[in-house]
């Protein structure tokens, strides 16, 4: 039997790393094709490793480099490139672990193709679930999750029907901070909110995670994945990640999703899907857990997941408002040049101000790229402000 051939978006990050652990274990998986940011040598060691015939660099100034080091491959680069790697390459899955709006083009063109969808990208249904969904059904292919989140749901949901869901839990580690005081979690520094406790990420979704800004993320990929309202979402903090997601069904019957904090074990359940594949490592031994805890979020958690019902509510161009709004503000946090206090303050308002300033209903592709654009100057805007105020005598 013919592998199932795998194109992965954001080779060179965290998720791409384990993908590719995952598909060098596995018989029935071979990667086609690879795609990084800037990460050139990493990138160039992951294809000769792998054989693949195509990869991606989006930063054109190291083109040539991979190039001369891989003389077979057929190397893009630019703004274009992982569009054009996928419409090469032709997949059966694509994996997108590339971060923020990035994935967007190159999943519908991976969809135009064919390819299986294997979501580690929370943005790209974030910000276009309303395009990329009624997409993914009109060309029958799977839309498969790799957020541990989703995963948990998706398997928790083989035990009944979509319409005898009453609701979903998403758990929360809730970050690196999740034990400070409030009024001390406004001057956290960047390594502090970094030093995430149970899960080892990327620095963007590691501070999302301190924000608990990743469940409004999170709550806005279920309402697109699942067909789920805004009601049928909650959000509870479980400091031992654990318990994945719970679905609670009509009769009152809870089936939850167990497993320890690796990564590797939804990614491993997508790349494979519809087969549960055979994995070393460990079992999950709850008698060494020994406890499993459960919370309900304090208004500082809430603040932000109140934004994703927001947005579920709302729906138009408004999830792309709130991921780039979140993106400009995380990014500027990691830079120095704001507060942690001020993420979850400066997306509030980009997604208040978008009521009055952008067109509200379905969203055209064209129309969710402008949100996004103005959602980032709009952050840029309040940042330079706020700048300029330090500096103030």
């Amino acid at each position: 039997m013919a592998s199932k051939r795998v194109v992965i978006l954001g080779s060179t990050g965290s998720i791409g790393r384990q993908a590719l652990k995952v598909i060098a274990q596995s018989p029935g998986l071979a990667a086609c094709g690879l795609a990084a940011g800037t990460s050139a040598q990493r990138l160039i060691q992951q294809a000769r490793e792998s054989g693949v015939e195509a990869v991606a660099i989006s930063e054109e100034s190291l083109a040539g480099q991979v190039q001369a080091q891989l003389p077979a491959c057929r190397v893009f680069t630019g703004p274009s490139a992982m569009t054009e790697l996928v419409r090469l390459t032709r997949p059966d899955v694509l994996l997108s672990g590339v971060m923020g709006s990035a994935g967007l083009e190159p999943t519908l063109a991976a969809i135009g193709c064919g390819a299986d969808l294997a979501i580690a990208n929370k943005e790209t249904l974030v910000m276009a679930g309303c395009l990329v969904m009624p997409a993914a059904r009109a060309a029958g292919v799977s839309v498969l999750p790799v957020d541990s989140e989703h995963s948990a749901i998706f398997q928790c949901l083989s035990a009944g029907r979509r319409e005898e869901v009453r609701k979903v839990v998403i758990t929360a580690s809730g970050g690196a901070l999740r034990d400070w005081d409030d009024h001390l979690v406004d001057e956290a520094t960047v390594e502090q909110a970094l030093a995430h406790p149970t899960w080892n990420m990327g620095r963007k979704i590691t501070i999302d995670s301190a924000t608990m800004m990743n469940k409004a993320l999170e709550m806005i990929e279920a309402h697109w994945l699942f067909g789920l309202e805004a009601s049928q979402i909650q959000v509870i903090l479980h400091p031992q990640s654990i318990v994945h997601s719970l679905v609670e069904f009509q009769d009152g019957s809870v089936i939850a999703q167990l497993g320890r904090p690796d990564m590797a074990l939804p990614i491993s359940y997508a790349l494979h899907y519809p087969h549960r594949p055979v994995r070393p490592g460990p079992s999950l031994d709850l008698a060494a857990v020994g406890q499993l805890t459960f919370e309900p979020l304090g208004p500082r958690f809430a603040r932000a997941v109140a934004l994703g019902y927001d947005v579920i509510g709302r729906g138009g161009a408004a999830g792309a408002v709130l991921n780039a709004a979140n993106e400009a503000a995380v990014e500027a946090f990691l830079a120095g040049r704001i507060r942690f206090g001020q993420i979850v303050a400066l997306v509030e308002d980009a997604l208040g101000r978008s009521r009055h300033a952008l067109p509200a209903g379905a969203a055209t592709l064209a129309e969710l790229a402008a949100a996004d654009r103005w959602a980032r100057a709009q952050v840029a805007a309040a940042v330079e402000q706020t700048t300029q105020q330090t500096r103030m005598p």
